[in-house]
C-alpha cells in the first residue's frame, strides 16, 4: 500500500495529521508531506481513516 499526496488539492487543513501524526505532518507551506509513504498492512485503518478525513480529497491509496 502506498499514500499519493496531491499537493495542488491540499489546502493544509491538517485533518489528516490530526488523525495519524506519525504518517501526515503539514508543513510550513501548508502542504501534507507524507512521513511514511508505505506504511504496512497493519496501519491500513488508520490510512484510510486519515484519508476519509480530508475535505478536499488530496490523499489516496494506492495497492
Amino acid at each position: 500500500m502506498k499514500i499519493i499526496v496531491e499537493p495542488s488539492k491540499c489546502d493544509g487543513l491538517g485533518m489528516c495529521e490530526a488523525v495519524a501524526p506519525d504518517l501526515f505532518e503539514v508543513g510550513p507551506d501548508g502542504i501534507v508531506r507524507v512521513l511514511d509513504d508505505a506504511p504496512g498492512e497493519d496501519r491500513r485503518v488508520d490510512v484510510q481513516a486519515a484519508i476519509d478525513a480530508c475535505p478536499v480529497l488530496a490523499l489516496k491509496l494506492s495497492s
